[in-house]
C-alpha cells in the first residue's frame, strides 16, 4: 500500500444512542407499514441504524421476513383494484397533499436524513424539496388524459388506445437519496395507478418510515403504499418470483440490477433499472475557465461523491491541464470535512467498504504513476471521514478510470484534440452522465451527439429534476424515471377496436 492512502481504524466507535430530535415525534417510525398497519413483523426482530458520522445508534427498525414481505403483496394487492379505479382528480389530490405535508416538514425530514445517511444538512434539504417535487409533477400527470384516438384503418370502426395501471410495482431504494429515490419511483407508480411496495436500504430505512407517515395522513388508503424494512435477500426474493408484482424498479449497483433482471425473467415483470455511472467531465482549452473549475467542484464533491451522477474521470484539453489541476486541487484542499449537523461541505463516506474503495483506487492511481496533488487519506475526523482528493496524471489502466469510485476521488487527465477526449470519454461500459465543457457551438453539437449517455451536462452541472427523463445507455439501466416517461413502465398499453355496426 502506498504511503499516501492510509487504511481505515475501523468502524466508528461506538457512541451512545443519539436520535435526531425533532418538531413532529411521529415521523421517526421504528416500524415497517404495511397494509396501512405498523408492524415490527411476525418475528418482532429488528437491526440497527448507525450514524456514519460518530457510530452512534439512531434507533432500530423491524426486520422482516419473507413472509411478512407476502403480506405486504398480499396487501398492495388487494389495494390495487380500487385505487386504480379512482378517479385520477382523486389520486391527484391525495398525491398533492402528500407533497404539501412534505413541505411542512422538510426540516424534520432532513434531520432524520442527516442522522442515517450523514449528508451535510443543506444537502438534506436540497434532496427533501427535489424529492417533494416529484410528488407535485405526478400529482400533476395523474390528471392528464390517457387515451389517444387513433385514424381507424378499418371501415366502420372505431379504434383507441388507452394506458392502464400495470398492478403491484416493487421498488427499491438505495441509501445516497433516501427520500428522492422513493418519491420518483413511488409518486409515478401511484398517479398512474398501481399500488407500491416499497424496500429501503437497510442503513437508511426511517426516511421511508417517514414518507409512509405522511402519505397515511395525506390520504393514500390501506395497502396503496408499503414500505418493507429488513435485509435486502430476504424481502426482495418473494417479489422476484411472484406474478402479482408486475413492475420492479431499482437503483442501485450494475451488479445487483443484472441479478435482479435474470431472476425477474420467469414472471416477465417490466424493469426499470438506474444502475452505475462513471461519468466523464471532459473540459476543452476554449471554455469558461472560472466556471469549469465550479462545476467540476459540484460535479465531483456533493453527496461526498456518493452519488451515480458524480464525475470520476476528468479529462482536460492539454493547452490548459497544468492550470486547472492547481485551481481544482487547490479548491479541493479546502473543503471542509465534519458532521451533517455542521453543514460543512462533505460528510462522511457511508460504511468502511466505502472507505476501503477509496484507498484502493488512490493506491492503484499511485503504483501506476499518477500524481496525488490532494488528500488520499482517511480524514482525522473519524474512520468514515475521507479526504477531498485529486489524482493528476492518472493513466487509462488505473481502476479509477475504469471503475465507479463512489467517492471524493478525482482522477485527473489531459487529453490532446476532440476525437481523443470523445473516444477516452466514452470508453465504458457505463453511460449515465456526461459533463462537457467548451463555448464552440459546433464542438458542443458533435460532441452531445457522440457522446454515448443518457444526459449530457453542458457548462453546467446540476440537470436532474422532476419534468426530465433520468437515465443511461449501455449498463448505466433501462427505461427513464421523472418527466411523462417515468410513468409509462406502471402502464400497460390496450389497443380497442370497435366496430358500431
Amino acid at each position: 500500500m502506498s504511503a499516501a492512502a492510509s487504511a481505515p481504524s475501523g468502524a466508528p466507535s461506538r457512541r451512545p444512542d443519539a436520535a435526531p430530535h425533532l418538531r413532529d415525534p411521529g415521523l421517526m417510525r421504528s416500524f415497517a407499514y404495511i397494509d396501512g398497519r405498523w408492524t415490527a413483523g411476525a418475528d418482532a426482530r429488528s437491526l440497527d441504524v448507525i450514524n456514519p458520522c460518530d457510530g452512534s445508534r439512531v434507533g432500530s427498525v423491524a426486520r422482516l421476513s419473507a413472509t411478512d414481505s407476502t403480506a405486504a403483496v398480499d396487501a398492495a394487492d388487494r389495494a390495487f383494484p380500487a385505487w386504480a379505479a379512482l378517479l385520477p382528480q382523486a389520486r391527484a389530490a391525495i398525491l398533492r397533499r402528500w407533497y404539501e405535508l412534505m413541505i411542512a416538514n422538510r426540516e424534520d425530514l432532513a434531520r432524520l436524513m442527516v442522522f442515517e445517511q450523514g449528508k451535510p444538512l443543506s444537502e438534506a434539504l436540497g434532496e427533501i424539496d427535489y424529492a417533494a417535487a416529484f410528488i407535485e409533477f405526478y400529482a400533476e400527470e395523474a390528471k392528464r388524459p390517457n387515451i389517444e384516438s387513433v385514424t381507424s384503418h378499418l371501415p366502420d370502426a372505431e379504434v383507441e388506445v388507452w394506458r392502464e395501471p400495470l398492478g403491484v410495482a416493487a421498488l427499491i431504494t438505495p441509501w445516497n437519496f433516501p427520500s428522492a429515490m422513493i418519491t420518483r419511483k413511488a409518486a409515478a407508480a401511484l398517479a398512474a395507478g398501481c399500488t407500491v411496495l416499497i424496500h429501503p436500504s437497510a442503513e437508511t430505512p426511517f426516511s421511508a418510515a417517514a414518507l409512509a407517515e405522511l402519505g397515511e395522513r395525506a390520504g393514500l388508503p390501506a395497502g396503496t403504499f408499503n414500505v418493507v424494512t429488513g435485509d435486502a435477500a430476504t424481502v426482495v426474493e418473494p417479489w422476484l418470483t411472484d406474478p402479482r408484482v408486475r413492475a420492479l424498479s431499482f437503483t442501485g449497483s450494475t451488479e445487483i440490477g443484472k441479478h435482479l433482471y435474470r431472476r425477474s425473467a420467469d414472471t416477465v415483470k417490466r424493469l426499470v433499472l438506474e444502475l452505475g455511472g462513471h461519468a466523464p467531465f471532459v473540459m476543452f482549452a476554449d471554455a469558461d475557465f472560472d466556471l469549469a473549475v465550479d462545476e467540476a467542484i459540484k460535479a465531483k464533491f456533493a453527496t461526498s461523491g456518493q452519488d451515480c451522477l458524480a464525475a470520476n474521470r476528468f479529462l482536460i484539453e492539454r493547452p490548459v491541464y497544468a492550470q486547472f489541476c492547481e485551481a481544482f486541487a487547490s479548491r479541493a484542499a479546502a473543503l471542509t470535512l465534519g458532521p451533517g449537523m455542521d453543514d460543512r461541505d462533505l460528510g462522511p463516506l457511508m460504511n468502511e467498504k466505502a472507505i476501503a474503495k477509496q484507498i484502493e483506487h488512490v493506491t492503484d492511481a499511485l503504483d501506476r504513476g499518477a500524481r496525488l496533488l490532494t488528500g488520499g487519506q482517511v480524514d482525522a475526523q473519524g474512520p468514515l471521514f475521507f479526504q477531498p482528493t485529486v489524482l493528476a496524471d492518472v493513466p487509462a489502466d488505473a481502476l479509477i478510470m475504469r471503475e465507479e469510485t463512489f467517492g471524493p476521488v478525482a482522477a485527473l487527465a489531459a487529453f490532446d484534440g476532440e476525437e481523443e477526449a470523445l473516444a477516452r470519454a466514452n470508453a465504458t461500459e457505463y453511460g449515465l452522465v456526461a459533463y462537457l465543457h467548451t463555448q464552440d457551438p459546433r464542438r458542443i453539437y458533435r460532441a452531445s451527439r457522440a457522446m454515448q449517455f443518457g444526459m449530457v451536462a453542458i457548462n453546467r452541472t446540476k440537470v436532474t429534476g422532476a419534468p426530465i427523463p433520468f437515465g443511461g445507455m449501455k449498463q448505466s439501466g433501462i427505461e427513464r424515471e421523472g418527466s411523462r416517461l417515468g410513468m409509462e413502465a406502471f402502464t400497460e398499453v390496450k389497443y380497442v377496436c370497435r366496430d358500431w355496426a
